[in-house]
């Protein structure tokens, strides 16, 4: 499909263009993907899915299922019907001289980018974990939380929303609907493997609720974990062997290189299901905030991963939910363990190599 040679969604034209030329990789935008100028341009942390025809950047969609041979623009290049060329890399930024310094800017940046975002068609995904108690204190949105019958995730939600003296909406999951979910999943985000279609299944999930409900915007706390120290090998580098960094910030750099991959996953399965995501904790001046933060903030000296972050988050949380910890979404709403069962009752046994992800192929 041709598209015109200026079609930028999530930006100003102009103030890509801006960047460009000096560089900016972080140009205050929540993140932008598109046609510019005859070309095609995808932000530093490839917050918008961006495909082309091979060799035919005027030939290009955000959804790779619009073409019949789709190739993903590198996140933070520019492409031309010479090639890619990166034109933004994140910036290596002076750190804070402690933890107590960054907290203020933190919260003052999570505050900005939440306060821009207004509230028109748009929901929360809740799970009541630190990353959405905050957006859901912050946002004036309903509340949503996907899970099976008795999970971590639904359980911490309802007393999550307790503690924020709100309501949340909740999606309970049995075999037959998650069944029905995996191969339009698959097909959506074009993946098979086990992990990204059980992190994809409970956000397609809900996003399928929340827009019957009538809303087309869904706030995510994606990014957090990247962002701030989540990750127990971010917290054990240099020790950890799944990093090759010797410090707790090169680890972190690390493991935002994985965000595009993640965030290209998570909004094809959402806009699958109806609804587009919006990612205030992904945000530039977040991004910007969470790149000054000195070892010492991601990860306290007693091993409390994200500390800065939940001591910003104290200022729209109670310290219950601040301080919380709580598993990967996959895990905290039992599709992971569902899906394997799934996966053994259709005959495809644990003792078979990748066996999930060879069941979700047969659906397809």
């Amino acid at each position: 499909m041709s598209r015109p040679e200026t079609a930028l969604a999530g930006a100003d034209p102009d103030v890509v263009r801006a960047a460009l030329d000096a560089g900016d990789p972080l140009p205050g935008t929540a993140g932008f993907a598109g046609a510019l100028d005859g070309h095609l341009v995808r932000d530093v942390l490839g917050r918008y899915p961006l495909f082309s025809a091979p060799d035919d950047p005027a030939t290009w969609s955000h959804d790779p299922a619009d073409l019949a041979a789709p190739e993903r623009v590198p996140a933070g290049h520019v492409r031309t019907p010479a090639g890619d060329e990166r034109a933004w890399s994140l910036p290596a930024l002076e750190p804070f001289s402690g933890t107590d310094p960054a907290v203020g800017p933190l919260r003052d940046a999570i505050d900005g980018a939440a306060g821009g975002l207004g509230t028109g068609g748009l929901a929360v995904a809740f799970s009541g974990g630190v990353d959405s108690a905050l957006l859901a204190a912050r946002l004036d949105a309903p509340l949503y939380a996907v899970g099976f019958p008795g999970s971590h995730d639904l359980a911490a939600a309802r007393s999550g929303a307790r503690a924020l003296g709100r309501e949340v909406r909740t999606v309970e999951l049995d075999h037959a609907v998650l069944a029905a979910a995996v191969p339009r999943v698959a097909r959506a985000t074009g993946r098979t493997n086990a992990m990204d279609v059980a992190i994809a299944l409970p956000l397609f999930l809900v996003a399928e609720r929340v827009a019957a409900d009538g809303y087309d915007r869904l706030a995510l706390g994606q990014g957090a974990d990247e962002l701030f120290g989540g990750y127990a090998k971010v917290a054990r580098a240099p020790e950890d062997t799944r990093v090759a960094a010797d410090t707790v910030r090169g680890a972190r750099r690390e493991v935002l290189r994985t965000v595009p991959d993640q965030l290209e996953r998570d909004t094809l399965a959402l806009r699958a299901a109806g609804v587009d995501p919006v990612v205030p904790l992904l945000a530039d001046r977040v991004v910007a905030a969470a790149l000054r933060l000195p070892g010492e903030a991601l990860v306290s000296p007693r091993g409390e991963r994200k500390w800065a972050f939940r001591l910003a988050a104290r200022a729209w949380v109670p310290d219950r939910l601040a301080f919380r910890e709580k598993t990967a979404i996959q895990y905290g709403s039992d599709v992971d363990r569902e899906l394997d069962r799934l996966a053994r009752q259709a005959g495809y046994k644990q003792r078979m190599d990748d066996h999930v992800s060879r069941y979700v192929e047969s659906l397809l």
